[in-house]
């Protein structure tokens, strides 16, 4: 039998190409950094909702 593999392309027992995987991994990797980082967050509001926090906490330690 004749083997039909390019030398540089390393497969694993099911026949799935690691290099293509490795690709595809990287790619998802890309978009999801991406759409994680695409909106900008206001600081102002970040602030707001750990003031809010903070409060509540309080309130529900003096009701203790």
């Amino acid at each position: 039998m004749a083997n039909n593999n390019q030398p540089n392309q390393a497969k694993t027992a099911s026949g799935t190409s690691i290099q293509h995987v490795k690709q595809q991994n990287a790619q998802q990797n890309q978009q999801q950094y991406g759409a994680e980082y695409a909106s900008e967050t206001s600081a102002q509001h970040v602030k707001q909702q750990n003031a809010q926090a903070a409060a509540k906490k309080n309130q529900q330690n003096q009701q203790q």
